[in-house]
C-alpha cells in the first residue's frame, strides 16, 4: 500500500504518517513550512495555493491512496480550493481519495448531526469546509469523506494546552460552558481514516466520539488526567461573547460505527486519569 498524507506534518497528519509507517505502508507525506521527524516517510513541500504543485507530487509519489489530512483554517485558498485540487489530481490518477473535513460545516440549529445532514456553516473556515466537502463529492465520487470533532492526544493537542495554559494562569481566559461538541482521540482518528483508505467505501463519514462535552468539561477531564488544579480552569458562556461559530455541534457517528472496525471511544473513557 502507498499512500500519500497530505498535511502529514499536522497534529493529525502526523499521528497517520506513524500509524501507516508502523503498518509498513509505503507513506509520503506532505509539509508547508517543515517535514516531520518520523523516520520511514518520505516528505515532499506543498503549496496547496499553487496550481499544478499537486499534481507534481502526486505524479512524484504515485500513490494508490491520497488521504487530505490538511486544516488550511479559514485560508479558501487552501481548505477549499487546495482541496479541489487535490480531488481533481487524485481522480484523474485513479487514487483512492480521503478527504477530512470538520462538524465547523454545521450552524449547530439542530444540534444532533448525521451523516445525512446538509452543510448550514455559519463561519468563513466552516464555509470553506463545506465548499470542499461539495466538490470532492462532485469530482470524486468514490472517495470517502470524513467529518469529524476536536481532536485529543497525549497532550499534543491545541484543546490541551490551552488547558495547561489556563492551569497556570486562570486569568489568560475561560473554557465555555455552553460550547459542546464530540472530542475524538487522534489515535481512533487516524486509524479508522487509515481503515477507510485501504476500502473501497464511499459517501459520507463521521469520526467523532461517544461522548457530548463542553469545552469546559474537556478542560476538566484533561486536568485531572493530566494532575493539573480543575478548579483553576474558569468557567464561562460562549453565548455572552461576541464570537462567531456554533455552539452545540454534536456529530452522530453511530451509522459510521457500524461501517469501520474502529472503536471511537469517548473522552471520558480516553481522558480516564491514570
Amino acid at each position: 500500500m502507498r499512500v500519500l498524507i497530505i498535511g502529514g506534518s499536522g497534529f493529525l497528519g502526523t499521528e497517520l504518517v506513524r500509524q501507516a509507517t508502523a503498518a509498513g505502508w509505503e507513506t509520503a507525506a506532505t509539509y508547508c513550512s517543515r517535514p516531520s521527524s518520523i523516520p520511514g516517510a518520505s516528505w515532499y513541500r506543498l503549496d496547496l495555493r499553487t496550481p499544478g504543485h499537486v499534481d507534481e507530487v502526486l505524479a512524484a509519489v504515485d500513490p494508490s491512496a491520497v488521504i487530505n489530512a490538511t486544516s488550511g483554517h479559514s485560508d479558501w485558498a487552501v481548505t477549499a480550493d487546495g482541496s479541489i485540487r487535490v480531488a481533481t489530481a487524485a481522480t484523474e490518477r485513479g487514487c483512492r481519495l480521503v478527504h477530512v473535513s470538520s462538524d465547523a460545516v454545521f450552524s449547530g440549529s439542530r444540534i444532533h448531526y448525521d451523516e445525512t445532514c446538509l452543510p448550514d456553516p455559519v463561519t468563513p473556515y466552516g464555509a470553506a469546509k463545506a465548499a470542499a466537502e461539495t466538490a470532492v463529492r462532485l469530482l470524486a465520487p468514490a472517495a470517502a469523506v470524513a467529518r469529524t470533532s476536536l481532536i485529543i492526544g497525549h497532550g499534543g493537542s491545541v484543546h490541551e494546552r490551552m488547558v495547561h495554559g489556563l492551569a497556570a494562569d486562570p486569568h489568560d481566559g475561560v473554557l465555555f460552558t455552553d460550547d459542546i461538541r464530540c472530542p475524538v482521540h487522534v489515535e481512533d482518528l487516524a486509524s479508522a481514516l487509515r481503515e477507510l483508505a485501504g476500502s473501497d467505501q464511499a459517501g459520507m463519514f463521521h469520526l467523532a466520539g461517544a461522548d457530548p462535552l463542553s469545552r469546559h468539561e474537556l478542560g476538566v477531564l484533561i486536568a485531572r488526567r493530566d494532575g493539573l488544579d480543575a478548579t483553576r480552569l474558569h468557567a464561562g458562556r460562549r453565548a455572552d461573547t461576541r464570537m462567531p461559530g456554533a455552539l452545540d455541534v454534536r456529530l452522530d457517528s453511530s451509522a459510521t460505527q457500524g461501517r469501520v472496525r474502529t472503536r471511537l471511544r469517548g473522552a471520558r473513557e480516553f481522558l480516564q486519569a491514570g
